[in-house]
């Protein structure tokens, strides 16, 4: 029998506030929960939370990451909100409008591989968004 039930993510923030108002703008997410330095999140079945920090986010490295039906709507909606989507240009990772192609990814997921895109937080959070490609 495991030992974990759930999982959990936290994701630090300089400004609480504007983390707050930033989430709630961009992406149209309301904390579940708010505490003294803390603000909990639900997506699904799991769950984020942003805390106050006096640490600043390294911003090179996905801290967290959304998963989605459809990927091309994700990337719209968050591009109509203001959000700025990352695009990385490397070798052996095809890019169309800001989305990622990446083969073999999570095949456990049933897909595979995964089309992503990525995006910075108020805070300089890395944010992916993920969805398993399959095949046709």
């Amino acid at each position: 029998m495991p030992i974990f039930i759930q999982v959990s993510a936290r994701i630090p923030a300089q400004d609480l506030a504007r983390a707050r108002a930033w989430y709630e703008e961009k992406l149209g997410l309301l904390p579940v929960e708010e505490r003294p330095g803390g603000l909990r999140y639900q997506c699904g079945s799991g769950s984020f939370v942003i805390f106050a920090s006096h640490g600043a986010a390294s911003g090179t490295h996905t801290q967290l990451a959304f998963e989605v039906d459809d990927i091309e709507v994700a990337a719209a909606e968050l591009r109509a909100r203001g959000v700025k989507l990352v695009s990385y240009k490397l070798p052996g990772l095809p890019m169309t409008n800001d989305i990622a192609e990446i083969s073999g990814n999570y095949p456990s997921k049933g897909g595979v591989g995964e089309r992503a895109c990525w995006f910075y937080d108020s805070e300089g959070n890395l944010i992916g968004v993920g969805q398993a490609m399959r095949e046709h």
